[in-house]
């Protein structure tokens, strides 16, 4: 069996990913982009940067903690940056990367998809209610 070098390793690994397989770093990855929040704040920031305040008031019901927390991992995966310009108050804004505009394209159709399409699902939600609670009784 040929030894293989790093550079084809990696190769071979990056053409085996599944993200089907829990232990894949696809799967991880997909488990953090479908979160709720960080799907909106993504499409927040898909208009343009926005200081943490802005996104606070954009953002309904996100807690102060689930933003920090939220922002923070999407700086370390690289989707966004956060830039601080000292002044008095001290400034920050955060703003997608390339990766996180890309990424925004996706999320953003998914929010608005939601938005457009909600009225159908919720009566389908009704419909499949009323049947059901009429299967229980018989």
């Amino acid at each position: 069996m040929a030894t293989m070098t790093a550079v084809q390793r990696r190769e071979r690994a990056r053409a085996e990913y599944d993200a089907f397989l829990r232990a894949c770093p696809t799967n991880q990855l997909l488990d953090r982009i479908s979160d709720k929040w960080v799907s909106l704040v993504v499409s927040a920031l898909a208009a343009g940067p926005m200081r943490y305040s802005d996104l606070a008031r954009k953002i309904a019901g996100v807690s102060p903690k689930m933003l920090t927390q939220t922002l923070r991992s999407l700086e370390r995966d690289g989707i966004l940056t956060r830039t601080v310009t000292p002044s008095v108050p001290v400034r920050v804004d955060y703003e997608l990367t390339a990766l996180g505009g890309n990424l925004a394209l996706l999320l953003t159709a998914v929010k608005d998809w939601a938005e457009t399409h909600f009225d159908e699902v919720h009566a389908a939600r009704e419909r499949f209610d009323a049947e059901t609670a009429s299967d229980d009784r018989a």
